[in-house]
């Protein structure tokens, strides 16, 4: 059982830390919101990987070809999401411009979470890449138990990490209060999102 955990642990963080689109745009939402809708978008990033990583030690091997199959349509509905994302922040912030005293972006939390498991779960390369870990680690994630194990130490690694992520994203917001920093920020997001949109088609 310890094996499953530490392979968990290793396959969370190991998903989880290179910054790419969705720990960009965790950061951003958080800075422009508030912490509290940061940490549900957190969780919901969380909850994906932690399903994928589920969905990997019970399917195995089984799922990776299939998901291979269909990786280039998710490919693109990601990057479409994203750039969605990114048009939608630029106009947003242009059109308060004017406004001395913008109000902040608004977004439940319950919305902030579904958003980002959905943006999350687009990535299909998540789930190849629990797959892979699993078929690696020969008998250590093997049985009900050390399954259960794995999939709830990847959350646990990959909670911890989005919500640091999502703690300096509230740091920024609080910096960069006044009307201009606003909006210059949030012009440098969408550039960025944008750019991560296109790294995904890109990649493929």
């Amino acid at each position: 059982m310890s094996g499953a955990l530490a392979a968990g642990l290793l396959a969370g963080y190991g998903i989880a830390v290179p910054v790419g689109a969705i720990g960009a745009y965790l950061v951003s939402l958080t800075a422009r919101t508030n912490l509290r809708t940061g940490v549900c978008a957190a969780l919901g990033v969380a909850t994906a990987d932690g399903v994928y990583a589920l969905v990997a030690v019970v399917s195995g091997a089984a799922l990776a070809p299939i998901v291979r199959t269909v990786q280039t349509p998710l490919r693109w509905g990601a990057a479409a999401v994203l750039l969605a994302l990114a048009v939608h922040g630029a106009v947003r912030a242009l059109r308060q411009r004017a406004d001395r005293n913008p109000p902040a972006l608004q977004l439940s939390s319950s919305r902030a979470y579904l958003g980002l498991l959905g943006l999350t779960l687009l990535n299909p390369m998540t789930v190849i890449y629990f797959a892979a870990l699993v078929l690696g680690s020969g008998d250590t994630v093997t049985g009900l138990v050390p399954r259960t194990v794995f999939a709830v130490a990847a959350f646990t690694a990959s909670a911890s990490w989005q919500l640091l992520l999502a703690g300096g994203g509230a740091l920024l917001g609080r910096a960069l209060a006044g009307p201009r920093a606003r909006l210059v920020t949030a012009l440098l997001s969408s550039a960025l999102i944008g750019g991560l949109a296109v790294r995904v088609v890109w990649a493929g």
